[in-house]
């Protein structure tokens, strides 16, 4: 029988990712191609879209090259990545704005005020806390008006990427249902744009993408695009899902109740749901669409958390060798009890998406004299578990039907055995350490070849390829503990508001 490859894309912030797979799941080859990013100044992350889509030709052509003849056997590409953000072209596919992403953060004062105003509809309708697109909108066509009247189309990355590699008309621009909570203009439980949203907002739905299913079909690699990549001419392009999303694809996350979490940089917790109930009174979730609009995902992101690790073991670690200065710091915050003898973190450091808090920084308290560098360490990482319990405890009395128990986890996180069993024994739940890394990746490919035909049910395909590697049970003593950090915690984020912004109103 021929062989039949599939080629995913994963559009990260630092980097662009590729991965070709078999029918199998084997990752037959990887490339990877850093992306370049100007920042003149503190709040200002510029990605120039040409130079991102360089990037991509030249991860993709890696690729190729590895293959050699077999590049002729990639029958699909698909794509995956960043989930939030904004990009806006013109009818040509030209870059009008740059791809903003969360890192660029000129839109906040947009954000805020669409938040003081449009607040419970984002939560009700859009299904977010903490929309993007709509604001980013927003604040490029203020500070930007000559350059905004050339805009076309509102994309995301993805969406992007799809319509300079298939050369497209522009009114067939696509979005997949996965992106469309963090717009803030879009009603997720009918998978459509929102009249309602887009009136109050003042957008016109002329600028905004059709919204397709993951595994859609959205155009062809064009003949010019081809020659550049190495690929053949005419293969399908699927939409692919943001990372989280394909994360629950790849790790089989679709029966009710099914939870998972991904620690990296924005540590992602999703658990799949059968209709969307917002968390009206703490606001620790969203609610965003799966792999087609009949798959729904309470969902959370803990903004910069992986970030926020890495950050401390930079700066604070003796070793400057990544994987050496977590060992150390590690070893360090085994030797001290649960609760860091007193010391409590907010690692939140860039803000806090779910409740939105724009002005929410970092902070510890209570050290004194006698706590040393694996206090503040490990206090960071319960920080973070706290938040991700806290989380848990919201689904859970959303969807109070529901058997909360067990908790995939994957990203780079996940390597650390120390933090898994902290992150069981601070929710109470059990935690199952999946045994590969690419789940992604994966399950772009999944989705590649569920577009194409060749996988008729996602789930028995990722179930198929995906095992247990390891489970983490929780110590329900250390659980109790836990508990009481914990909801000190949700206190402190909340009551600590008006601080954080006296704080950087004198800082100004």
């Amino acid at each position: 029988m021929k062989e039949v490859l599939f080629m995913t894309v994963d559009l990260g912030t630092s980097f662009i990712k590729a991965g070709v797979y078999d029918t199998q799941s084997n990752c037959i080859v990887s490339a990877s191609e850093p992306v370049k990013d100007e920042r003149p100044r503190p709040g200002v992350f510029i990605q120039r879209g040409e130079e991102l889509f360089g990037s991509v030709l030249r991860c993709i052509k890696k690729g190729t090259q590895q293959l050699g003849e077999r590049a002729a056997n990639i029958e699909a590409m698909a794509f995956t990545g960043q989930m939030a953000g904004f990009m806006a072209v013109d009818k040509d596919w030209n870059d009008v704005t740059t791809w903003s992403c969360s890192v660029d953060t000129r839109y906040i004062p947009f954000a805020d005020r669409q938040m003081r105003e449009f607040a419970d509809d984002f939560l009700e309708i859009s299904g977010t806390n903490a929309p993007q697109m709509c604001s980013k909108f927003e604040w490029f066509c203020h500070d930007f008006p000559e350059e905004a009247k050339r805009i076309a189309k509102c994309v995301m990355i993805s969406g992007y990427v799809l319509g300079k590699l298939s050369q497209m008309p522009i009114e067939e621009a696509a979005i997949d249902g996965s992106l469309i909570a963090w717009s803030g203009m879009a009603d997720v439980r009918q998978g459509k744009w929102s009249d309602i949203l887009c009136e109050k907002l003042g957008m016109d739905k002329k600028y905004l993408p059709r919204i397709v299913d993951s595994s859609a079909v959205c155009g062809k690699l064009c003949e010019a695009m081809a020659k550049e990549t190495g690929l053949k001419a005419g293969i399908p392009l699927v939409a692919g899902a943001g990372d989280k999303v394909a994360g629950c694809v790849g790790a089989g996350i679709q029966n009710i109740g099914d939870m998972i979490f991904e620690a990296g940089s924005y540590g992602g917790f999703s658990c799949t749901v059968e209709d969307y109930r917002p968390d009206r009174e703490e606001h620790y979730f969203d609610g965003i669409i799966g792999s087609s609009i009949h798959t729904l995902y309470a969902h959370k992101y803990i903004a910069g958390s992986g970030i926020s690790l890495d950050w401390f073991a930079e700066k604070f670690a003796a070793s400057k060798d990544k994987k050496e200065a977590f060992a150390e710091l590690e070893a360090l915050a085994a030797e001290i009890p649960p609760g860091s003898d007193g010391v409590l973190a907010i690692g939140l450091m860039g803000g806090s998406s779910m409740p939105y808090d724009g002005d929410l920084r970092g902070m510890w308290m209570g050290h004194n004299w006698a706590h040393g560098k694996g206090h503040f360490y490990r206090s960071l990482l319960e920080s973070f578990s706290y938040d991700l319990a806290l989380t848990v405890d919201r689904v859970a009395a959303k969807y109070p039907e529901y058997t909360l128990d067990t908790i995939k986890i994957i990203g780079g996180g996940a390597k650390s055995s120390f933090w898994t069993q902290m992150l069981a024994d601070v929710t109470g739940c059990t935690f199952q350490k999946l045994n590969r890394e690419d789940i992604a990746l994966w399950g772009a490919a999944i989705l590649a070849g569920h577009g194409i035909g060749v996988f008729p049910d996602l789930k028995e395909t990722a179930e198929r390829f995906v095992g247990i590697e390891k489970v983490f049970t929780p110590d329900m003593e250390k659980h109790k503990i836990y508990g009481k950090y914990k909801e000190l915690y949700r206190q402190f984020v909340k009551e600590l508001h008006p601080y954080y912004v006296r704080l950087a109103e004198v800082a100004k």
